[in-house]
């Protein structure tokens, strides 16, 4: 037997979904890891540890050393990354942040805001691969960004492309049953919540036009505190990325490095009702991922176990303590 394989064989009763693969009670949150941040990793290895370690899900980042969306023979290694995630029992989001994936010296280039009509087509057709990479593997959202606004470019241009590079990635997204979910991303046109709702409205509010909330980033630069982006975001809310970070400082960092609080984080994540992952992203942290793999998700558990409950009101019905540092 597979010593990796999580799933019961086919004629075995399938486990009581209320429970986690440790006998325990199953959490209403779901955590993955990300692979940005295991790229030094072969994708097999990565997820057989995420999977050992009790994760439910991984943050697959499309790129040349895991799931290249380039290769002319895609559709044949994405069946074979989908047979793998089934086998050792994990959920799938598909992202799109790879630093040098199209363009080897320009870090995220092109964008879906660049002066070059071509360029844009090929961010473009990279989340039209995303969204078929998605479909074939059950994934619950794409996750896309808008890129850094080009010098010399007015803002209205600048908006302007990035609603018409998009309008085929979400026919292609509604057609697959995928949602694409737009990261605000601190530095890049689409920076934050306001600007999301700039895009949706300019959109027409597409109904699968979602949103990537980035836990850290809220703390970074929104002015609400990141429970009350949570609350604020929960309707669009299609992909959640985590992490500690500080305020006016976009550095992802490990869990107590930074200023979060997370308890109450994770209840108001938990009280939306949202069901797909919680992924931690540390992308500067490879060359000690499964270090870091391995402390985020007790860490993550516990904040969760130390949320405190709302009642009807909304209001807290106990006090907390921030969770302690590992």
């Amino acid at each position: 037997m597979n010593p990796h394989t999580h799933q019961p064989p086919r004629d075995q009763a399938a486990p009581d979904p209320r429970t986690h693969r440790d006998g325990e009670p199953a959490p209403s949150l779901r955590f993955g890891y990300g692979t940005n941040g295991l790229a030094d990793l072969r994708l097999d290895d990565a997820l057989a540890l995420l999977a050992d370690l009790g994760y439910d899900g991984v943050g697959l980042t499309l790129d040349h050393m895991h799931l290249d969306p380039l290769a002319p023979d895609l559709a044949v290694r994405t069946r074979r990354v989908a047979h793998r995630l089934a086998e050792v029992g994990l959920g799938v989001t598909v992202e799109t942040g790879a630093r040098y994936v199209l363009d080897p010296r320009r870090k995220h280039g092109p964008s879906l805001l660049d002066p070059d009509a071509d360029d844009r087509a090929r961010r473009a057709d990279l989340l039209l691969r995303a969204v078929r990479v998605a479909a074939d593997l059950g994934a619950h959202a794409v996750h896309c960004f808008s890129g850094v606004t080009p010098p010399g470019t007015d803002e209205e241009t600048a908006w302007k492309r990035l609603a018409e590079a998009l309008a085929p990635v979400l026919d292609a997204a509604a057609d697959a049953g995928v949602p694409l979910a737009v990261e605000p991303e601190p530095g890049h046109l689409l920076g934050d919540l306001d600007g999301f709702h700039r895009l949706r409205r300019t959109l027409g509010d597409p109904e699968n036009l979602g949103l990537t909330l980035d836990i850290g980033h809220c703390q970074c630069l929104e002015p609400l505190p990141p429970a009350d982006c949570v609350r604020a975001a929960a309707p669009w809310l299609r992909h959640v990325q985590i992490e500690d970070m500080r305020r006016g400082v976009h550095e992802h960092l490990p869990f107590g490095d930074g200023e979060i609080d997370f308890p109450p984080v994770l209840e108001a994540l938990a009280a939306t009702g949202y069901q797909g992952l919680t992924v931690v992203e540390l992308p500067r942290h490879s060359h000690a991922g499964p270090h870091f793999a391995e402390r985020s998700l007790p860490f993550l558990r516990r904040a969760a176990a130390a949320a405190p409950r709302t009642n009807r009101s909304g209001e807290p019905s106990a006090t907390h303590r921030r969770e302690p540092r590992p």
